[in-house]
């Protein structure tokens, strides 16, 4: 993309780290200074949840339950793991990070639309998160991460509803982010920037805002009526009081399916600038890529019931989502078939990000197409409430939304940082990620198949075999995602060594300096053309040339 950004400056410039204070840390109110402050929030956040993970794991090495003592600490152990992995690191770490800091970057703004807004959605995240480690310390929940009625509302005697308040609260979080976008989107894109100049980035950004504004409030209601019904004996879920609950299921899933795409849409967003950059092709079919994104955000409003097959809904509506559920496969099909033909004659090259985005591919198609199994009614009764669940979830959302979010962080690292990384031990990280994702995950799909229900503390011992593998895994996994902390972590401490560009991108990030200033362009931008203005002639001449020497 070109446009009139480049800098004019009569000296270096200052960029927006050279600011150390902890005072000008927390009050900052630049979308990149709140993009690192969440990046710091959410990896600590992560390596909780992958602590819980790791205990989980070890205990599920043998049969018996002889590692954490009993069921109740072990549900505990689960439900803890879901709640902070799904609410304080999926939902808020591609937008809130990677988002917050590029997205006024590549439509030529210097700033959200509203940057005080911005910090206080941080501070409102930190809160819940905050309240989440308390419940943590004090003994945890026991419901799962869904905390489904009646059992959380009548029979729980763990903190449910303190939990529930730190969603609630984190929840609005979300909403600030989503309400900023969308206004920023609309209203700040620099001169020539179309809609169809936009990045397929800020697309798949702005259709997961739409979502982040619509849907959150649905899960924040339900949180209000649990509490109303607890504390006043408003009889909304409790069957003695006339409730109904199976409306907190509808309620919750009306939310919770749109978050999936909350969580993998601005993975589709990353992996929509790596493959581009890393085949030196211009995205192939750009608009259907990016009306693909608008189309996922929809069509996740209308398939919740498939969750709930197995619920007592009627078998009518079950077919009805059933076949909805199908439907959304679509758009999600587009965006896979148009990233491989972009590869298709691409001159490639297996830097860590494009090696994170092949492994998204596979993992999301793997996950897409199981998704499709549990869409169908027969074979979803048949492995309801199984590992063959867990197994899909995770594909989607550590195969997809993890690997998105390491390779859009490889990706844009000296951008951010201004500083370069070792790549082999980048691609050694991405390696061990998907090898160790792998053999943790894919045994979860066989053992579901076989019968293993999910949240069971013991298992008969014929399932050990592939427990054990998948604990292997997780090991394999553990170091995998622990590399990029000390590596990247590392590479602070070397001298601003990456230059302003140094994948030879096209966006507008990849025109300033690197790390960006505090305003980010000198001058007003002016966007003249097309986005993943890559050169396919040049790249076919370099595909031809690597064929020619593989041949000789």
């Amino acid at each position: 993309m070109s446009a009139s950004a480049q800098a004019h400056h009569d000296g270096p410039p200052a960029d927006y780290l050279s600011e150390s204070t902890v005072k000008s840390w927390l009050l900052t109110t630049d979308h990149k200074r709140v993009g690192i402050l969440y990046l710091i929030s959410v990896t600590i956040f992560f390596i909780a949840g992958g602590v819980l993970a790791g205990l989980m794991r070890l205990e599920l090495m043998t049969p018996r339950g002889d590692v954490l003592g009993s069921p109740d600490t072990y549900n505990r152990m689960f439900t803890m793991h879901g709640v902070i992995m799904i609410f304080f690191f999926l939902v808020p770490a591609i937008p809130s990070v990677l988002g917050n800091f590029l997205l006024p970057l590549m439509i030529g703004a210097r700033d959200l639309a509203f940057p005080k807004i911005n910090l206080l959605s941080w501070y409102v995240y930190m809160v819940g998160g905050i309240m989440g480690v308390w419940i943590l310390m004090h003994g945890g929940i026991d419901t799962g991460w869904t905390f489904y009625t009646p059992f959380s509302s009548m029979y729980s005697n763990s903190m449910v509803l303190t939990a529930a308040v730190a969603v609630f609260i984190t929840g609005f979080s979300s909403i600030l982010t989503g309400l900023n976008f969308i206004v920023t989107v609309h209203t700040m894109r620099a001169p020539g920037m179309t809609w169809f100049r936009m990045p397929l980035f800020v697309w798949s950004h702005y259709a997961t805002a739409l979502i982040m504004v619509l849907a959150t409030p649905v899960l924040a209601i339900s949180i209000v009526l649990v509490g109303l019904e607890k504390f006043f004996g408003v009889g909304v879920f409790d069957p003695r009081l006339g409730g109904d609950p199976v409306l907190f299921q509808h309620l919750f899933w009306f939310y919770s399916h749109p978050a999936v795409y909350i969580m993998v849409l601005p993975g589709f967003a990353v992996i929509s600038e790596i493959i581009p950059c890393f085949a030196r092709r211009p995205i192939f079919g750009y608009r259907f890529v990016a009306f693909a994104s608008v189309a996922i955000a929809i069509f996740g409003f209308l398939v919740w019931g498939h969750h709930m097959f197995v619920s007592g809904q009627s078998m009518y509506a079950g077919a009805v989502f059933s076949i909805l559920s199908f439907l959304v496969a679509i758009p999600s099909a587009i965006k896979v078939f148009n990233w491989t033909a972009t590869l298709y004659k691409g001159s490639l090259s297996f830097d860590t990000p494009m090696l994170y985005a092949l492994g998204f591919m596979g993992l999301f198609t793997i996950g897409g197409l199981t998704g499709l199994m549990l869409a169908s009614l027969a074979l979803d009764v048949h492995v309801h409430d199984t590992y063959f669940v867990v197994a899909h979830f995770h594909y989607i959302m550590v195969g997809g939304t993890v690997m998105a979010y390491l390779g859009g962080i490889h990706f844009w690292w000296p951008k951010i940082s201004g500083r370069t990384y070792p790549e082999i031990w980048g691609k050694l990280s991405a390696l061990l990620v998907f090898v160790g994702f792998n053999l943790t995950f894919f045994p979860q799909f066989l053992l579901g198949y076989l019968g293993m229900p999910r949240r069971y503390f013991e298992y008969r011992p014929e399932f050990q075999v592939l427990n054990v593998m998948s604990t292997a895994g997780a090991t394999v996994l553990a170091v995998g995602m622990l590399m990029p902390m000390i590596y990247l972590g590392l590479s602070l401490r070397q001298p601003k060594n990456a230059g302003d560009n140094p994948w030879g991108a096209t966006g507008l990030e990849w025109q300033i300096e690197s790390p960006p200033t505090t305003h980010n362009f000198h001058e007003p931008v002016l966007v003249t053309c097309e986005p993943y203005l890559y050169s396919p002639e040049e790249a076919e001449r370099e595909y031809a040339h690597a064929q020619h020497v593989h041949s000789a």
